[in-house]
């Protein structure tokens, strides 16, 4: 795909498209980016894996061509699905973004304690360091 054909909510850039295990280029995947390792399992593991199951004659030899295909198939639908959620995120105002990350944030340092309504009956916290309990020693 050139870089005039590529959507403006693409993730992989055009320099770094020739770059790209030639797995991923020939599914054409614009979301989902495999790396060599897992463009080898994809296609050469099924293989692998298709060939041991006939062999153990769990499955007919037509598996071999069979499974490679119907997982390239499920890595393309999961590309598909993937360009459905960014272009509906996209469609998600500026201000709701900013509102959810704001809601994500972790809060660090800013709960309030009520010591008050946490208080046991008869237990008196104070902030005062007490030193550790001395151990008993083998040797003494």
């Amino acid at each position: 795909m050139t870089g005039a054909n590529r959507p403006a909510w693409a993730t992989i850039g055009v320099d770094e498209e020739r770059y790209r295990p030639l797995y991923a280029r020939i599914l054409g995947l614009r979301f989902v980016n495999p790396g060599g390792v897992l463009c080898f399992l994809f296609f050469e593991g099924t293989i692998a894996l298709a060939v041991l199951l006939a062999l153990a004659e769990l499955v007919t030899w037509w598996a071999v061509l069979v499974l490679p295909v119907v997982v390239a198939a499920m890595v393309k639908l999961n590309d598909m699905v993937a360009a459905i959620v960014v272009r509906s995120a996209a469609l998600v105002p500026e201000q709701e973004r900013d509102r959810f990350r704001r809601q994500m944030e972790p809060a660090v340092g800013r709960a309030q304690v009520e010591w008050i309504s946490q208080s046991v009956t008869g237990v008196v916290i104070t902030a005062d360091s007490v030193p550790p309990p001395r151990r008993a020693h083998p040797s003494d």
